[in-house]
């Protein structure tokens, strides 16, 4: 089953939205405060579109398809966070119509969110 989704996810990755390209030109070689992102990462049998393991962040581009879905999105999110990794959702509008503000947005959050403890640390 692991091989399938990381199979999907490299498919995933061949076929982005506009706006999940935007993101990834803005966050790609760390171009975005120096931090290492993954596009279409597998976590807990899920794919998010956009992910950094320093910060344990997950940034997901919701497009249409999202509204037809949205329970599956919630249950997504809800065993993701589980495992300690905080997913940011940002629409494809705002992305396409005002990368700048995205970009800002995406910032705060890092900016506000402190770099977590190694799994196993501080407990």
């Amino acid at each position: 089953m692991k091989e399938i989704k990381k199979i999907f996810a490299r498919t995933l990755r061949q076929d982005q939205t506009k706006a999940e390209k935007i993101v990834w030109e803005l966050l790609r070689k760390r171009k975005f405060k120096n931090l290492k992102f993954r596009r279409q990462h597998v976590i807990e049998g899920f794919v998010v579109d956009f992910y950094c393991h320093e910060f344990r962040l997950g940034i997901e581009v919701d497009g249409g398809i999202h509204l037809k879905r949205k329970d599956y999105d919630r249950l997504r999110q809800a065993v993701i966070e589980a495992e300690g990794i905080k997913v940011v959702r940002i629409q494809n509008s705002e992305v396409i119509g005002n990368r700048k503000r995205a970009l800002k947005r995406l910032e705060e959050i890092i900016d506000y969110r402190p770099i977590p403890l190694p799994l196993g640390e501080g407990s």
